[in-house]
């Protein structure tokens, strides 16, 4: 009901002297950890709805409000003039001893006190407020010590602003919502295209030189481009510029390796003519080992242009371990061979012998004896007793040319080791032992015979074997 009337920190010096016990420190209680918002709620989609809803109810509720109090205070404006100009006739009535007439009436029951103060004061005002249930625009003002009051029915102005609030409540959700779906569909084209250049710069960075992201609106001189299409052109254009320098390594060492083979097999033969000496060990050693790193940089220069082809088979995988362990025994190295559980693999044999060599080599080159060879199923694992591996290989795994153990080698074995494990689809990972040592463990595609594994329940007819 509204009323209305007119007028006219510190230090000091360590020395000697009896030890004092410090008093416990007293730990401030324990703080409730805020909830962790899904992870959902961390996307850019999310983030722009959000914003745009947020954004929105606040100009719909400002625009609303602004709505609401002119048109209210036009219709009250309304209703007020009316109320007076019947109050102004019926004072004019009462003063020359007319009938008052309908609407006015001395000391009406329904008065609001308010308003009945207002007038035996000597003043005129208005006032809303419900009689007999409806609401009332009343007008009053003196009349010799007595309020001469007007009422006129506001029912349909309250009506009117009531079904105005309605229209404003529903036009603001529907504009809410129309907006939050255009917003969400432009904000989602973003984010579509910035997904999919995450995932050709993840493709990248697993290996697939050849991603590219390929945004029109990059191919286009004519068409302007946005900051998505800047990053994806800024990708396209560092894989472009890296494919090629990888290339170009890749093809500069195998051709330095092709090279080299030439003038070491004539070297080699050479050699074998010197006459039998320390001298003539020492250069069949050295020619020995320089043959078997060019062999080693073109293996390295094979898997790197990605062209290997596997022969995959059936395999015991204890009998390999033990044809690769038995020559390094017969050498003399320390080599033990533990038998755990037995276990067919699907695997290329010469490479996963060559995986299996390599390491065993690394583990006497580079560890302490006695290595130990533990198969496990279709688990094979390589352990020395040395300082085991260094930290930059445990965090970024085998780096080429490069070893910190002190021994000879040139770091192509275990480099060798983790492209031929990929090339075979196995999983070699690199350890350090608790109680010391290195540890290498090679998983292996494990093979397994429908009539070794649980039968099966779905109804499915069985097929003559199943891989794993």
């Amino acid at each position: 009901m509204s009323l209305q009337h007119t007028r006219p920190r510190t230090g000091g010096a360590v020395g000697p002297g009896p030890q004092r016990t410090r008093p416990p420190r007293v730990r401030p209680p324990n703080r409730r950890r805020r909830p962790r918002l899904p992870a959902w709620t961390a996307t850019l989609t999310w983030k722009a709805a959000a914003f745009i809803t947020v954004m929105c109810c606040a100009l719909a509720a400002m625009l609303g409000a602004l709505v609401h109090v002119s048109v209210t205070r036009q219709t009250v404006d309304q209703a007020r003039e009316k109320a007076l100009s019947r109050l102004e006739d019926v004072t004019t009535r009462y003063e020359t001893g007319e009938p008052l007439g309908p609407w006015g009436q001395l000391d009406p029951p329904g008065l609001p006190e308010q308003l009945r103060a207002l007038a035996l004061g000597g003043q005129r005002g208005t006032v809303v407020s419900e009689y007999e249930g409806d609401p009332t625009m009343w007008a009053a003002g003196p009349a010799d010590g007595r309020a001469i009051a007007v009422r006129v029915d506001y029912s349909l102005s309250a009506e009117t602003i009531t079904n105005l609030d309605r229209a404003i409540l529903g036009s603001s959700v529907l504009a809410i919502g129309a907006t939050l779906l255009v917003g969400a569909f432009s904000v989602s084209r973003v984010t579509r295209r910035l997904h999919l250049t995450a995932q050709v710069a993840r493709r990248i960075g697993a290996g697939d030189l050849d991603a590219r992201v390929n945004d029109p609106r990059t191919k286009d001189p004519s068409c302007p481009e946005d900051e998505v299409a800047t990053v994806s052109g800024a990708l396209d254009t560092m894989a472009s510029a890296l494919q090629e320098k990888l290339l170009n390594e890749q093809r500069f060492t195998a051709d330095v390796a092709h090279e080299l083979r030439t003038p070491l097999t004539g070297l080699s033969a050479a050699a074998e003519l010197l006459p039998p000496g320390r001298p003539s060990e020492l250069v069949q050693d050295r020619v020995r080992t320089m043959r078997a790193l060019t062999e080693d940089l073109l293996e390295i220069s094979r898997l790197d242009a990605g062209g290997e082809t596997v022969d995959l088979d059936i395999h015991d995988l204890a009998p390999l371990a033990e044809r690769v362990v038995r020559p390094v025994r017969a050498a003399g190295s320390e080599t033990e061979l533990r038998i755990v559980r037995q276990a067919r693999v699907e695997t290329d044999k010469r490479r996963l012998e060559r995986v299996l060599n390599n390491l065993i080599t690394n583990a006497h080159t580079h560890g302490g004896p006695p290595v130990v060879v533990t198969v496990d199923g279709a688990e094979v694992s390589v352990r020395d007793h040395g300082g085991g591996y260094p930290a930059y290989l445990l965090e970024r795994g085998p780096q080429r040319f490069r070893t910190e153990s002190g021994g000879k080698g040139h770091g192509l074995g275990l480099t060798i080791a983790v492209g031929q494990a990929a090339v075979i689809g196995a999983e070699l990972t690199f350890a350090d032992a608790p109680d010391g040592g290195a540890v290498a463990r090679l998983r292996l595609p494990e093979y397994v015979h429908l009539n070794d594994a649980p039968p099966m329940t779905d109804g499915t007819p069985d097929s003559p074997d199943k891989r794993a």
